[in-house]
């Protein structure tokens, strides 16, 4: 099969890979109907991790079963299904508690920029949607694979409720659905730092009611200004940087939270700041296991319309394209069809 390779910082091909098969008996093969890049992929594109040997990208996936080992019981071929960038039994300790992404068993589904992969786990990882979906429906679909899945975890993690301010910091696919998760969680007020004009007006038509330009100290004075001189009741994070970090922190109001989603870079944590603060900070890998029936009901209910993050779609042979187009912020998020 073609599958997407990164051999080196901004070295991305779509090489011939061998076709994924059952190595375990709670595993399943998919053949992937939609694809895409991911934010997250883009540290390893521009040399800030480390890539010392090709490796097959891509987490994010969704379509159908084609096989499934002896030991699985809840898909069957022929099912359209989602699942979450880390497989998960669904019976750990860490499973039952509602966080599939620490689960004791845990493996990591790479490789999913290609036409098809093979998901480990599958019984505790696979949600399978009730029908074969429209083609119209694919790409949000696609998005509760991570993005939509990371920014409900954004809002969960910050402690959103019905009534709350909002403030996002990030405006890249996880910080847009952020907001609408906050949206669908009641906030009044959702204020997200951002400044690019398409990025801006997809945030407006997901729920946001402020936009703010300003970063670090002038974007963190911003909020509290726009909320009486205190700050936002919950915050999103959703870059993971020092400078994200930091202005998340410095946005939100005493006794408030922040939910952290971005992969940290570098990031270090004053604690005696965070002691007098009277911040709640909570985050790490989406648990988007758990929220995947949900969101499903949501996207195929209309509820919600996360895959308008994909502002360009392209083939899975021009995956170096998509890798640039997000790299130059040409694009928001680029599907990819395998």
């Amino acid at each position: 099969m073609r599958g997407a390779v990164m051999y080196a910082p901004g070295d991305v091909r779509v090489a011939d890979r061998p076709a994924p098969e059952i190595i375990n008996p709670t595993d399943a093969v998919i053949k992937l109907a939609a694809t895409c890049v991911c934010g997250s992929d883009l540290w390893d594109y521009r040399g800030i991790n480390p890539v010392t040997q090709p490796t097959p990208m891509g987490h994010e996936y969704a379509g159908v079963v084609q096989e499934v080992g002896a030991d699985v019981t809840s898909v069957k071929p022929g099912q359209f299904v989602i699942g979450s960038f880390f497989a998960s039994d669904g019976t750990c300790p860490n499973c039952r508690a509602g966080y599939p992404s620490s689960c004791v068993n845990r493996e990591f589904v790479g490789g999913c920029q290609a036409e098809a992969v093979r998901v480990p786990l599958a019984d505790g990882t696979l949600v399978a949607t009730p029908a074969q979906p429209p083609a119209e429906f694919i790409p949000s679909l696609l998005a509760l694979s991570d993005v939509m899945g990371t920014g409900w975890w954004a809002a969960v993690a910050a402690e959103v409720t019905a009534g709350s301010a909002v403030a996002v910091v990030g405006d890249g696919a996880v910080g847009l659905c952020g907001v609408i998760a906050a949206r669908e969680l009641g906030a009044r007020r959702i204020i997200v730092m951002s400044r690019h004009e398409p990025r801006q007006k997809l945030a407006l038509e997901f729920g946001a009611t402020d936009i703010v330009t300003e970063r670090g100290n002038d974007g963190a004075a911003e909020i509290r200004e726009m909320t009486e001189g205190i700050g936002a009741d919950a915050v999103l994070e959703c870059v993971g940087t020092p400078e994200s970090m930091r202005q998340a922190l410095h946005s939100t109001r005493p006794g408030g939270n922040v939910g952290f989603v971005g992969v940290p870079h570098d990031v270090q944590i004053n604690g005696e700041e965070l002691f007098y603060s009277h911040v709640g900070l909570r985050g790490g890998p989406a648990p988007a296991r758990r929220f995947l029936p949900d969101l499903i009901t949501r996207v195929l209910d209309g509820r919600i319309d996360p895959g308008k993050v994909f502002d360009l779609t392209l083939p899975l042979e021009e995956a170096a394209e998509a890798y640039r187009a997000m790299d130059e912020r040409r694009a928001i998020k680029v599907l990819l069809q395998p």
